[in-house]
């Protein structure tokens, strides 16, 4: 039997716009993991017309917050970083979804075979992958869905046998 996209994609998904602020984007991930039930670390970024534009994910708001000399910061013992995380969230809170989100986004055909987007999500470390035809957002695969899809088989399999 031949799975895809279309079968393990999750269709009801909520998305950000390039003119919302972080802090907007921080709620509305927390309601949609609410929403969702599960954790929600990422979402599609449209435009105007519902074009996916971009992701922006938990790693984008932290890469953004992180400051750019953390690397050195070992061999430094007169840093005060005392309300260090506090500044960031403060400076973070008012930039915009577009200025901080992933615009190189892998998406995948409806079509798509389980193991390719196994594949794919592997290869290039993606852990959220957009299903698009013909320009349209369908849904959107988490590898946690892809896992348990999976999970589900290798446990039913086991079942068979015993």
């Amino acid at each position: 039997m031949k799975i895809t996209a279309r079968d393990i994609m999750t269709t009801a998904f909520h998305t950000l716009t390039p003119q919302m602020t972080a802090a907007a984007a921080v709620e509305r991930l927390v309601h949609a993991t609410r929403v969702e039930g599960r954790r929600i670390f990422g979402l599609m970024v449209v435009d105007a017309d519902d074009q996916l534009v971009g992701m922006l994910s938990m790693y984008d708001i932290l890469l953004f917050m992180r400051p750019k000399h953390t690397h050195i910061w070992g061999m430094m013992e007169d840093i005060d970083l005392v309300g260090i995380v506090n500044r960031a969230c403060d400076k973070t809170r008012g930039v915009l979804v577009g200025d901080i989100m992933s615009t190189d986004v892998v998406t995948i055909g409806p079509q798509t075979h389980l193991m390719m987007i196994l594949d794919v999500m592997i290869k290039k470390h993606i852990r959220r992958l957009p299903v698009v035809e013909a320009g349209r957002i369908l849904g959107i695969v988490y590898i946690s869905d892809l896992f348990y899809n999976i999970l589900d088989r290798f446990t039913a399999e086991e079942a068979r046998d015993g």
